[in-house]
């Protein structure tokens, strides 16, 4: 006869209790984030779905004005093995066939970068946008329509662009760079061409006045 076996029942039955109470809090909990991973889930379908067709219909607007004509677009690829869709671009320069943007040259590379980079920022601007070396692989012609869009732009968002182009400069209202007047010493120096050009200006009148 096991005279504690009352005693052990109490503490087993205890026991028991506490384990079965902690299962079902898990089980509860279990349910309620796959609740959670659902609603999150579909409300970042039904966000990207939106968010998706803005960009598209920004990028399609944006692409011919870099360009110069042709179009471009977004499209959704065939579902993966995390069922999670892809997304393909597609453009069609000037002059050539529509095709994957895998199948363009370096410069229509970019610039098609560069146009669904500022549909995407004109959706959403930012306060400020650094760009380094943007219109580097570009050609003069798709230089002057990129400034075109960079300075419409600006007078949303500040731009800092790292650039050693002349046209790009050109459009800029400051300029900073660095000089050696010395052998080994860097100096850095600034220009604010606005303001340059408004002095200029006033300078020009004040000529036509006088004469």
């Amino acid at each position: 006869i096991n005279l504690t076996a009352i005693d052990e029942h109490r503490e087993v039955a205890g026991r028991h209790a506490f384990l079965a109470g902690q299962k079902k809090d898990l089980e509860s909990s279990l349910v309620s984030l796959r609740e959670a991973i659902s609603r999150i889930d579909r409300t970042s379908r039904e966000r990207f779905s939106h968010t998706f067709e803005v960009v598209n219909e920004r990028f399609q607007r944006v692409f011919p004005r870099l360009f110069g004509g042709g179009r471009a677009g977004l499209l959704l690829t065939e579902e993966g093995p995390t069922g999670e869709p892809g997304v393909e671009i597609v453009a069609q320069p000037p002059g050539k066939k529509l095709q994957s943007v895998t199948l363009l040259s370096g410069g229509e590379k970019a610039l098609t970068a560069v146009a669904l980079i500022f549909a995407i920022f004109l959706i959403k601007p930012t306060p400020f946008c650094l760009l380094d070396e943007v219109d580097a692989p570009l050609d003069e012609g798709n230089v002057g329509r990129y400034n075109d869009l960079l300075r419409e732009m600006s007078k949303q968002s500040q731009f800092i662009v790292i650039t050693h182009n002349k046209k790009t400069m050109e459009v800029a209202d400051t300029l900073y760079g660095a000089t050696m007047e010395e052998p080994g010493i860097s100096k850095l120096v600034s220009v604010r061409l606005r303001e340059a050009a408004d002095d200029a200006a006033l300078a020009a009148l004040a000529t036509l006045k006088v004469r």
